[in-house]
């Protein structure tokens, strides 16, 4: 009988991370079809941002590859966005969400550290480049002032945002463990 060695499969680094990278663009646009249309603004709740962030957190850098990806797909016509795709959706009034996706994922990596502090101060910064971006693309859309840009597409998102914040920060620290 002849004896079989049996080994682990092992990933190369590079191949595990271009693993995450097309992983969190597909958890990014599943977050999509978590959709809740708001009567007053053009902007729906999504749960896009959970992964936007959390893919900062565990990709390092590589999330912006990520996040990249994601709106590739979006432009070429796959329905990733949140109710629509291609072209015209990013240049309309919740594109510049979208476009902070990646500016996002960059930001927290940059930022992020080891300890809980440091993680939260580099996800808050994240969600804050999430809100100037769309909100300066939303207000210019919509022909807005400051303070209707702020209420329309900031302030109701602020407290599921720091829910999901907290999830991630949460998520990381397991992770780590």
């Amino acid at each position: 009988m002849e004896k079989v060695l049996t080994r682990p499969i092992t990933l190369d680094r590079r191949m595990s991370e271009a693993i995450g990278v097309v992983l969190f663009a597909g958890l990014t646009a599943l977050g999509a079809f978590v959709r809740v249309p708001l009567p007053f603004t053009p902007v729906p709740l999504t749960f896009q941002v959970f992964f936007v962030l959390l893919s900062a957190m565990v990709l390092g850098s590589r999330a912006v590859l990520s996040q990249a990806l994601y709106i590739i797909l979006g432009l070429a016509g796959l329905p990733v966005f949140a109710g629509a795709s291609g072209f015209a959706h990013l240049a309309g009034p919740t594109g510049g969400y979208i476009l902070g996706f990646a500016a996002a994922a960059w930001t927290i990596s940059k930022i992020k550290g080891a300890g809980i502090f440091r993680n939260i101060l580099a996800l808050s910064a994240g969600l804050a480049v999430i809100y100037v971006l769309g909100s300066v693309q939303l207000g210019l859309w919509l022909k807005l002032g400051l303070l209707k840009t702020v209420q329309l597409g900031i302030l109701p998102f602020i407290p599921g945002d720091l829910l999901k914040l907290a999830a991630v920060a949460a998520a990381v620290r397991l992770i780590k463990r």
